[in-house]
């Protein structure tokens, strides 16, 4: 599917990263992607209708389309014949699965949903625009991409906090037992309760909050074993493991296909 050699290389200038807590917009570089499982429900959206991408949900077959849904914890493989790609992902935790717009509740793979292409695609150049002159700090993101926000997630209060808390600081050691301990419930009880309410795993959601942190990274200087250390892991091996489980790429290719993007972070701050 991909020709590396007959491919039109992305112009610098189109890719860009708006990252917020529950929210992330991505338009730059798809690279080699191996199978990726995001906790979070991934939207791919091609930049034209003459080159779609495509998907492999699982070790099903492939299905191509101007638009790839994704639910959370689904592995997955993207492929573009174009090197520039959209992708936004929707944190799990934030929104009621039974209230998102039907073309995610209703579609694993391809879907059909001419509305929301157009208005990601004008979104990107809205906000490739705005980059470099002007924060993004008044953006609302949902109204932006969805037309109206999104439904929160209602959650048990005690969990709740939990997730705050791990939201805030992705990075913390908190163990489940500290977590538990927050909110003043036996282990066991949070762990039940705790994947009753997410439908995952607290491993796999601290799992993969770690690795999502690694997106505020992507500009730092410094080495793997640096970015390792301030996103939570023991050391550059286990960080690097537990990045190509999450994303398909390696630290390195990710760091890599990120030099020329230009990052917007939650608070609106820019860097290049």
């Amino acid at each position: 599917m991909r020709d590396e050699g007959m491919a039109t290389p992305a112009a610098p200038g189109d890719r860009l990263m708006w990252l917020t807590t529950q929210r992330v917009f991505y338009a730059g570089l798809l690279g080699p992607v191996g199978a990726r499982v995001l906790g979070g429900w991934g939207l791919y959206v091609s930049t034209s209708a003459a080159d779609p991408i495509r998907v492999c949900i699982g070790g099903g077959a492939w299905q191509s389309g101007e638009l790839l849904v994704v639910p959370p914890q689904v592995p997955h493989r993207v492929e573009s014949a174009r090197p520039l790609v959209l992708n936004i992902l929707v944190e799990a935790d934030s929104v009621d699965p039974d209230r998102l717009p039907s073309f995610m509740r209703e579609r694993c793979g391809c879907a059909h949903a001419p509305e929301f292409v157009a208005r990601v695609r004008a979104m990107h150049a809205r906000l490739l625009a705005a980059s470099g002159r002007e924060s993004f700090e008044g953006f609302d993101f949902d109204l932006l991409f969805f037309g109206q926000a999104l439904a929160p997630r209602v959650l048990d209060a005690r969990i709740a906090r939990v997730i705050e808390r791990i939201n805030i600081d992705p990075a913390q050691s908190a163990s489940a037992q500290d977590c538990a301990g927050w909110v003043h419930l036996s282990f066991s009880r949070f762990l039940h309760l705790f994947k009753e309410e997410l439908g995952v795993p607290f491993r796999s959601f601290r799992a993969w909050k770690r690795a999502r942190s690694l997106l505020r990274y992507v500009h730092q200087p410094g080495t793997l074993t640096d970015i390792a250390l301030d996103s939570g892991y023991p050391d550059a091996t286990h960080f690097s493991h537990s990045i190509r489980q999450v994303y398909g790429l390696r630290p390195s290719e990710i760091l890599a296909g990120s030099r020329r993007l230009a990052l917007h972070d939650a608070a609106g701050v820019r860097a290049s």
